[in-house]
C-alpha cells in the first residue's frame, strides 16, 4: 500500500492580499490556480525594512502590483530569491528587479552528467506541463549549497535540493527555523519528477537530507505551511518507496508500457495529471535502470528511456 501523506488541502486564499504569517514573513498569492499550482504561487516577503522576496512567480502584472503594494513605503528589497526555474516561480524576477533594483539570486542548472548510465530521456510531443522551464533565468548572484544572504533581521541559507528540477534550492530562515521548500516538499500533493531535468535518485537523496535538519516549519510555494515537517518528509519518502514497489509489481505482472502502469496506479487522480504521473513513473524507471533492476527494450522508444519504450525486469530485482 501507498503511505498516506497528511496532506493539507482545505486552504482559502485571497488573491493579491498581503498576509502576515509571522514576525518575519509575509505572503502574497498569485491568481494562477491550476492542477499543478494548487491555489496559486505564493510569493514570500522576508524581514522588515530591508527585505528579501522568495519566488516572485509567473509573468503576471497584477501579481507584480500586489507584491509592490505589500511593501511599506520606506522598505527596500535587497534580494529576489528563486527556488527554481519553472515558469510559475521565476519569470517575474526580471520585472520585479526593474521596479526594486534588487539582486536576483538562485542556482544555475548544471551541465548534463556525462557519466550517467542511460541516455537523456526523449520526451514525447504532446506532453506539456504548466511547469515549463524559464530558460532566460540569469541570476545576479549564483547561489551554491549553504550560501547565506542576510538583512537587518533575517538570515537565509541556501539548501541545494535537486530532483524536482536540477536547479532547485530551498531557503532556511534561521531566525524562525523555517524552510521555504519551493516544490521540493508540498503540503497538498507530491512533487512531480519530470525527466530529463528531474531525477528521482537526486530527489530521494535530497529528501533524506532534510531529515537531518531541525526545521520546525516548512513553507512551500504552493499551499499551506507544513507543521511537524520530519513526520511529513518520512511519509513522502515512504510514499515514493511504495510507488517504486508498485511499479516493480506491475512489471512483474507483464506490464511493459508506462501508460499501462499509470492507468492502474493513478486511476483515482485527475486525468489532467496523468501526463505528469507518466513522467514520475519514467523517473522511477530511470532510477531502476541505473540500478540494473530494469532494462529498456532496444527495439522501442529509440532504445532509450522514453514514455513509449517497453520495459522489463532484468531478473536481479532486489528485495
Amino acid at each position: 500500500m501507498i503511505m498516506e501523506i497528511p496532506f493539507i488541502r482545505d486552504t482559502k486564499v485571497e488573491y493579491g492580499a498581503c498576509e502576515r504569517l509571522s514576525p518575519l514573513v509575509r505572503r502574497v498569492v498569485c491568481n494562477n490556480p491550476n492542477p499543478f499550482t494548487f491555489t496559486g504561487t505564493g510569493t514570500f516577503i522576508i524581514g522588515n525594512g530591508t527585505v528579501a522576496i522568495i519566488d516572485p512567480g509567473p509573468l503576471n502584472e497584477a501579481h507584480l502590483d500586489s507584491i509592490m503594494a505589500a511593501l511599506q513605503p520606506s522598505e527596500i528589497v535587497s534580494h529576489i530569491l528563486v527556488t527554481h526555474t519553472h515558469a510559475d516561480h521565476s519569470p517575474l524576477a526580471v520585472p520585479l528587479k526593474e521596479r526594486t533594483h534588487a539582486l536576483v539570486c538562485g542556482a544555475l542548472r548544471p551541465p548534463k552528467n556525462k557519466t550517467q548510465k542511460i541516455e537523456a530521456v526523449n520526451l514525447d510531443e504532446g506532453i506539456s506541463l504548466e511547469e515549463a522551464i524559464d530558460q532566460s533565468f540569469k541570476p545576479d548572484i549564483v547561489l551554491q549549497d549553504n550560501d547565506e544572504l542576510t538583512g537587518a533581521d533575517w538570515t537565509l541559507q541556501a539548501l541545494y535540493t535537486p530532483g524536482h528540477i536540477s536547479d532547485h534550492m530551498c531557503y532556511a530562515l534561521q531566525e524562525e527555523k523555517t524552510l521555504f521548500t519551493g516544490d521540493h516538499v508540498m503540503g497538498w500533493a507530491t512533487s512531480v519528477i519530470a525527466p530529463p531535468d528531474g531525477n528521482m535518485r537526486d530527489y530521494m537523496a535530497a529528501l533524506h537530507r532534510l531529515l537531518a535538519r531541525d526545521d520546525v516549519l516548512y513553507r512551500p510555494t504552493h499551499g499551506a505551511a507544513i507543521e511537524n515537517p520530519q513526520v511529513f518528509v518520512r511519509a513522502y519518502i515512504a510514499h515514493r518507496e511504495a510507488r517504486q514497489a508498485q511499479i516493480l509489481e506491475q512489471l512483474e505482472k507483464g506490464a511493459t508500457q508506462i501508460a499501462d502502469i499509470v492507468a492502474v496506479l493513478y486511476a483515482d487522480i485527475d486525468v489532467r495529471l496523468h501526463p505528469a504521473a507518466s513522467l514520475s513513473v519514467l523517473a522511477h524507471i530511470q532510477a531502476l535502470i541505473e540500478d540494473g533492476i530494469v532494462i529498456c527494450d532496444s527495439s522501442t522508444g529509440g532504445g532509450t528511456a522514453s514514455l513509449h519504450a517497453n520495459y522489463n525486469l532484468t531478473g536481479t530485482k532486489s528485495s
